[in-house]
Formats: C-alpha cells, sequence, structure tokens
C-alpha cells in the first residue's frame, strides 16, 4: 500500500525488510494484545494461565499464548467466563467446539515510518477522568471502535473543546515494549474539515515519539479511506491479519447488542463506497473497525 507522495522509509530502530506482507524484525507485534498484557499493560489485565483479557470496563481485546493450532482457548474460556466475549487480533484459527464466531474481518496493523513526524497541537488539551462523560458522547456519534469508561487510563488522550462540547480526540491505547498504539480518532461531524484528526493523530505521536518509542495503530483492512489518510501521514502497512470477535462456551442464545460492540452493524457498511475527496478527519467508522 505504500503512497507515492510519502517516504515509506521505516524507523531505523526497526532495520526491517518487508517480505511476503510483512515487516521482519519487531515479532513484540506479532501478538500484540497478548504482548500488552503480559508486558506493559500488565496491570489492566485478568490472566488465567495462557491467555488474559482487560478488564471488562477498560477493553474488550484478550490475548492467549500459542499460534497456529496451538492457541490456548481453554484458557481464554475461563479468563472471559461462560457465553462471555473476546476481540482477538491475529488469530486465523477456527475456535474450538462450543465457541462461536461471531464476526471476523481482516485487520491492518500499521507502523509509523521515519516520514510520521510528530507536532504539538495548541488546541488541543489533556483528557482525564473528568471528561469521560464527553468523550462516551462523542464515541456515540462518531463510532471510531470500542471505547469504554476507563480506556482513558490506558495512556494519553487529547482532545478540542468548542465551548463545553468535545468535538475531537485521539489517544493512545495498546502498549508493547517499544510501540504505543495511536486509537479512537474521531471528530464530531460538525468539526469536519478542518483537519482536526489529523493534527491531534500528530500530536499524540509527539508524545510517543518523545518517549523514544515508534507509534502503530490497527484499522479495518476494508476501511481504505482511513488507510490512505495514515499512509499521507507516513505510516505503512506491517501486515494483514484479521480480528474475530469470539464468544466462550457455556450460555445459549444469541449476545445483545451493545453500544460498543465492533460486530454492531451502525454506520456505513463495509460495502458501502466511499469518498475519494475524503476531508482528513472523517471519522472512519466501518462495521469491525479496530480503531
Amino acid at each position: 500500500m505504500d503512497n507515492p507522495g510519502v517516504a515509506t522509509t521505516l524507523p531505523a530502530s526497526m532495520a526491517a525488510t518487508a517480505a511476503d506482507g510483512l515487516v521482519t524484525g519487531h515479532e513484540v507485534l506479532d501478538n500484540v494484545i497478548w504482548t500488552a498484557l503480559t508486558s506493559r499493560q500488565a496491570g489492566f489485565a485478568e490472566p488465567v494461565g495462557r491467555a488474559a483479557r482487560f478488564q471488562p470496563d477498560v477493553a474488550p481485546f484478550a490475548g492467549m499464548a500459542g499460534g497456529p493450532g496451538r492457541w490456548a482457548w481453554d484458557d481464554l474460556a475461563a479468563a472471559v467466563g461462560p457465553g462471555g466475549h473476546a476481540v482477538l487480533f491475529f488469530v486465523d484459527d477456527e475456535p474450538p467446539a462450543g465457541w462461536k464466531r461471531l464476526d471476523r474481518t481482516g485487520l491492518v496493523q500499521m507502523v509509523a515510518t521515519d516520514a510520521f513526524t510528530g507536532a504539538q497541537e495548541p488546541a488541543a488539551r489533556l483528557l482525564g477522568p473528568a471528561d469521560v462523560p464527553a468523550m462516551l458522547d462523542l464515541v456515540e456519534r462518531t463510532r471510531p471502535g470500542p471505547f469504554r469508561p476507563r480506556t482513558v487510563e490506558l495512556g494519553t488522550y487529547l482532545g478540542v473543546y468548542e465551548g463545553d462540547a468535545l468535538v475531537a480526540m485521539a489517544g493512545e491505547r495498546m502498549r508493547v515494549p517499544g510501540f504505543t498504539e495511536i486509537s479512537a480518532v474521531c471528530t464530531d461531524p460538525a468539526a469536519r474539515g478542518r483537519g482536526l484528526a489529523s493534527r491531534l493523530i500528530r500530536a499524540v505521536a509527539a508524545g510517543i515519539r518523545g518517549r523514544g518509542e515508534t507509534p502503530i495503530l490497527h484499522a479495518s483492512a476494508l476501511n481504505t479511506s482511513a488507510i490512505r489518510l495514515y499512509e499521507r501521514l507516513g505510516l505503512v502497512t506491517r501486515v494483514v491479519t484479521n480480528f474475530q470477535l469470539v464468544q466462550a462456551p457455556g450460555v445459549p442464545g444469541q449476545r445483545p447488542a451493545t453500544d460498543d460492540d465492533p460486530a454492531r452493524e451502525d454506520g456505513p457498511r463495509d460495502d458501502a463506497p466511499y469518498d475519494d475527496g475524503l476531508q482528513d478527519d472523517e471519522p472512519f467508522v466501518r462495521r469491525g473497525e479496530c480503531g
């Protein structure tokens, strides 16, 4: 997905080459949720054996040790509880008998190149627990991906207010050694067309770069509008994989729909046409969006 308008030189620290769609040299990103839960974000983890999930009011993600044919499904079932849900990255296997796969969508993991530079944003302010009601309201209006009452605790979140209304934000979600994910990028529909999303992404990236880390992000592989923007900013695709929403054995019947469920049908369909003249701060909401 190289963009001819952006240099795609990977960070010097990676010293890696692209082969078969995967930038090698940083396997820490290959099982990013499990790595986050067993390293820098272990304080948010609910672990059981070789599986763990984020505390449910923080994020819906879970991870397992193992690999193809060797994933720790039994431990994951214990971690999420009977009938519990989990969002998984990088797990291609079909869930075992008794599990339900409720959704599966292609996932793009992107890594910042040296061309992706951070920049402070004078209009942004640091968001914290007191801002959570406004953040949840903005998420409800724009649906950038899963965001829960304590997601703000995962890292630095920056926002732009107009009067008493939060109109744009972006922040940090998963953290693994050497990398931090940019997430929750969203802009109120009435405030689009002013580049707020791009400016906030760069402001969050400035903090990540200031710690000597490399920004990463995840997006639905179907969300080509978002991917084009991220390429223009200076990120490149490291790998195209998938995410799955799964339900553990134990409770019959259908799952209830929830507002932050990544499988909701709200918003544009995956196969809806996109606008080639998209503004930089479109919300990039698609079914299965992971950002």
